[in-house]
């Protein structure tokens, strides 16, 4: 009798495949910011004297005398460069003849090409918002006995996130005259917030009660909470692998503008170069580029990501760091 061995010869299943591709929403990127279209891969911005409009300089004026006058000061220096970020994977013709169902080496190649795009722009957007020495305003997250400039971790249940949080945002009222609308927390800073006493005290009577990043907003007084979920290995190709979350343990509290425009300030402007043909709103594209060189029917399926991270006004925004053990 044939063994089952011989009656079975195991081939690649066509509707299971396992591949850890990452959810857009994890990437918070293009959740924060506006994004401001540029033709030019790098130009100029004006910023206007902030102390000059909040003066107060106005005065009574005599029947047939001169008003009050002055004026205002414009910085022309700040500037912007959009740098390319692009990586590819080649497909040839042999991949395409030999690839059982469920695996199609075209759709694989831009899957794969476009998670590497994104972990890079979320990357670069942690390096230039999401960490210490960037904005005016910041805490360190502590164990114990926090100091003016700290605050008690938010894991803690004596902690007072709501009160750092209210307190960032007067900070940044009273300097700028604008209220932050958006607070952007790493995944551990979202479950610590989800499970605190006080949270969950202030929640306990809506109608799900449970946190949500709705429930968050509101409690907060903010737009939006965004929460970053995504994660990256920082391990070498054939190295075990060492992932970790992007932004960490930590939160930013942030005024962005609605929509980019002029004399519109904002903590941060996305500077993407889309005056290259295809481009999309993030400077991104996608090229299939033919490579006959390289066999028949080879191509290579390229990405390309043009942008840059700008932080514009460094007092409207409150990080906090470490905030979670």
């Amino acid at each position: 009798m044939p063994t089952p061995a011989q009656m079975h010869i195991d081939r690649l299943l066509t509707n299971l495949s396992v591949a850890y591709i990452q959810n857009e929403q994890n990437f918070v990127a293009a959740q924060v910011f506006p994004i401001v279209p540029v033709q030019k891969q790098s130009d100029r911005y004006v910023i206007y004297d902030r102390g000059d409009f909040f003066r107060d300089e106005a005065q009574q004026r005599a029947a047939g005398t001169e008003s009050a006058g002055g004026d205002y000061n414009i910085d022309t220096t700040p500037s912007y460069f959009a740098t390319k970020w692009a990586y590819h994977k080649e497909v040839t013709e042999d991949d395409r003849a030999n690839a059982d169902q469920p695996l199609m080496p075209d759709r694989d190649a831009t899957t794969f090409v476009t998670q590497k795009l994104l972990l890079k722009r979320e990357i670069v957007w942690a390096q230039n918002y999401f960490n210490t020495g960037i904005w005016s305003n910041e805490s360190d997250g502590v164990a114990s006995s926090p100091s003016s400039s700290q605050v008690l971790q938010w894991n803690d249940a004596a902690s007072v996130p709501i009160d750092d949080i209210s307190n960032a945002k007067v900070q940044i009222a009273g300097t700028t005259g604008f209220d932050a609308n958006v607070l952007v927390i790493g995944y551990p800073v979202f479950w610590a917030l989800k499970n605190h006493p006080t949270v969950l005290d202030r929640i306990k009577y809506t109608q799900k009660g449970i946190v949500t990043t709705d429930l968050l907003a509101q409690l907060f007084e903010v737009d939006k909470v965004v929460v970053a979920k995504a994660v990256v290995n920082t391990a070498a190709k054939g190295a075990d692998e060492s992932n970790t979350f992007i932004l960490g343990k930590n939160a930013l509290l942030a005024y962005a503008a609605p929509n980019p425009g002029i004399q519109q300030p904002s903590a941060g402007y996305i500077f993407s170069w889309t005056g290259l043909e295809g481009a999309g709103a993030y400077g991104q594209r996608m090229l299939r580029i033919p490579m006959p060189w390289r066999g028949a029917g080879t191509e290579r399926v390229e990405g390309e990501m043009a942008f840059d991270a700008k932080m514009v006004a460094a007092d409207m925004g409150f990080f906090f760091n470490g905030v979670v053990a």
